[in-house]
């Protein structure tokens, strides 16, 4: 059975990981990313070379934060890791020794549950990751879209408000200012200042103050029913079912796959944004329309992904 690296390349973490044909982990290793990128190749090779000390490996997957080149070998830009140009493949093969291709790493997390996750079955399916920003990836007919250039599906920087709130990106009004788990927590910071009284349970899990609320607070207090965190749920929810009613139009998946940070809340996010994509999708209730769910494999979808990919060079 034929064995292939994937590694999860973070702004904290370099994950790596030996991974079968059926999409088993069966080795793991998680190491700091340097500070340094330049550091960067070293521990990705070290990661590498750690996890395949005891297994026969044929290839290597990289997933890594960014715009990929065409031919999966440079990374034209990462904002995390000061990269521009990088020849990355080239630079991981001569430390490993090992054919390696470079994706970006919403496209192999994407890939990772359509092959073997939320997805699988479904040869049509729109992955979007909402977590501090929003990513996602697309597999049109069991093909990831890459596009011409190879950095299609940036799904975060579509424009859903013209004039809107400014971007990373230069932009204004991209959907990742409204969906993402940075526009969450801005939002129900604002609602608890605004009315205190509804959010006392978020407060309490944090200092007291609206600024002192986390992401992982607002999670913690929606399931335990605080009128606050679930407004903010709901409001970030319209905005996801609205975008999965516009890639219906242009890209007719069979599912939507919520992943990313802000998904761990499960129904919580999943059913308000399911009730808004079936109520503004174009021609509804005349047309089927794709189910949503959220993401199964959790952090291990890069490197799962990132390994299943390797495999088509």
């Amino acid at each position: 059975m034929a064995l292939t690296v994937g590694v999860d390349i973070g702004g904290t973490k370099i994950a790596a990981g030996v991974v079968d044909e059926e999409g088993r982990i069966l080795e793991r290793v998680k190491l700091a990313t340097p500070k340094d990128s330049g550091q960067v190749a070293a521990t990705i090779a070290e990661a590498v070379n750690t996890v395949r000390q005891n297994h026969e490996v044929e290839a290597v997957g990289l997933g890594a934060a960014g715009f990929v080149s065409a031919d999966r070998a440079t990374v034209l830009f990462a904002a995390n890791m000061s990269w521009r140009n990088e020849p990355l493949r080239d630079r991981i093969a001569d430390l490993v020794h090992l054919p390696v291709v470079v994706e970006n790493d919403a496209n192999v997390a994407a890939w990772g549950e359509a092959r073997f996750g939320a997805g699988n079955g479904v040869d049509n399916v729109v992955m979007l990751t909402i977590g501090t920003g929003v990513g996602g990836g697309v597999i049109i007919d069991g093909r990831l879209l890459r596009g011409h250039f190879g950095i299609g599906a940036e799904l975060g920087h579509y424009r859903v408000q013209p004039g809107g709130l400014l971007c990373g990106c230069g932009q204004h009004g991209c959907l990742e200012q409204y969906a993402s788990g940075s526009a969450l927590t801005r939002l129900v910071k604002a609602g608890a200042a605004r009315n205190p009284e509804k959010a006392k349970l978020l407060l309490s899990l944090g200092d007291g103050t609206p600024e002192g609320i986390a992401g992982s607070h607002i999670t913690l207090a929606a399931r335990e029913g605080d009128p606050v965190a679930l407004e903010g749920f709901a409001e970030v929810a319209v905005w996801i079912g609205q975008a999965m009613a516009d890639m219906t139009a242009i890209l007719d998946p069979g599912v939507f796959i919520l992943g990313g940070g802000v998904s761990e809340a499960g129904e919580i996010l999943a059913a308000p944004a399911r009730e808004h994509y079936h109520t503004v999708a174009p021609a509804t209730g005349q047309r089927p329309l794709a189910e949503v769910v959220t993401a199964t494999l959790g952090p291990d979808a890069g490197i799962i992904g990132a390994a299943d990919l390797a495999r088509d060079r």
